[in-house]
């Protein structure tokens, strides 16, 4: 249920309203203030609660129920966009940011080099995997911790904020470093793990499951957030489908069916959706045209040799000619 206050409502009103509430119904009471009005969520079983007589209290505008099992990631609850800053870059304050970098760390040399090389070309994060999900269990894992502190080495050679994926609940302090936590697309309904890092203040960067249905994917970022961080940024990678001339299939309209029914930031990742390098740029295009916040790219100085995601990473060069043209649609889009 959402409660919308009259412009005239005074702060002190407002906290004796919400108490009121509180103490009535037995719900949780979250707060929002925009520019011109606030808004009141209420948390819990709210089967109770009389509409009509919150109604007609003098400082209520509005109130009405809200169906979808959502709430605090739900844009009825917040109506102006959620802005996030990740190690001083914010995402969804309507600017483009790119995520950049290759699907594993595997050197030190490597990771500055490609970190160097993006930063150059416009990103504005730099990406890359230190734990590695892999469907085979003989395939590369990542460099792990050490990975981790090469991540660091290049963001302090480069300046560029650090998005990395973490595996288990168990390793969160080993990512307080890290400014963008990454959870896979294979975590997406770890629910454990996203409750413990509901408890941390980081923004963390939720990939979208393989086959979760939008409502699934908001519902994880409901998890995150009941924990009481609101740092959230959701992720389409592109889902399973009858199709397999790709690796995935990237749903692109669900950037705008999501920024409708949510104020998180909504990046893309281009790379995982197809799974081809060739594919990459146009789908980036694609993307942003549709009101993605940014994109998130694998980048490698030799992919035919990386140790993983080989035939979906751009070389520096390829990132460069390309982050060209989106930032140049970008720049069309706003004028």
């Amino acid at each position: 249920m959402i409660i919308v206050l009259k412009p005239e409502c005074t702060k002190e009103q407002q906290i004796l309203f919400s108490e009121m509430l509180k103490e009535n119904y037995d719900v949780k009471v979250n707060v929002w203030e925009g520019v011109h009005s606030t808004v009141l969520g209420l948390l819990g079983d709210t089967t109770q609660v009389d509409i009509e007589f919150i109604d007609a209290q003098d400082v209520v505008e509005s109130v009405k129920r809200v169906q979808e099992p959502y709430k605090k990631a739900n844009r009825k609850f917040h109506p102006e966009n959620t802005v996030i800053d990740a190690g001083g870059v914010k995402i969804g304050d309507g600017s483009l940011n790119i995520m950049a970098g290759p699907c594993s760390v595997e050197s030190e040399e490597q990771i500055i080099e490609i970190a160097k090389s993006v930063k150059k070309s416009g990103a504005t994060f730099l990406r890359g995997g230190a734990f590695k999900p892999r469907t085979s269990p003989y395939a590369f894992q990542g460099l792990k911790a050490e990975g981790l502190d090469l991540l660091k080495i290049a963001r302090k050679e480069t300046g560029l904020p650090i998005v990395t994926e973490i595996m288990r609940a168990s390793h969160i302090d080993m990512f307080e470093p890290v400014d963008i936590i990454q959870v896979g697309a294979r975590n997406m309904q770890n629910f454990e793990l996203l409750k413990e890092l509901g408890k941390i203040d980081k923004p963390i960067l939720l990939k979208r499951g393989l086959s979760a249905t939008i409502e699934e994917w908001l519902m994880s970022a409901e998890y995150i957030m009941s924990g009481g961080n609101s740092k959230v940024i959701l992720c389409e990678r592109g889902i399973r489908t009858y199709e397999n001339f790709t690796r995935n299939t990237l749903d692109i309209s669900a950037i705008p069916i999501v920024k409708k029914l949510s104020h998180l930031p909504v990046v893309v990742d281009p790379s995982h959706a197809s799974g081809k390098s060739w594919l990459v740029e146009k789908l980036s295009l694609a993307a942003v045209a549709a009101g993605a916040d940014g994109l998130i790219i694998e980048v490698h100085n030799d992919p035919p040799h990386a140790l993983s995601d080989g035939a979906q990473s751009l070389t520096p060069k390829q990132f460069d000619k390309a982050a060209k043209k989106i930032f140049k649609m970008k720049e069309a889009l706003d004028s």
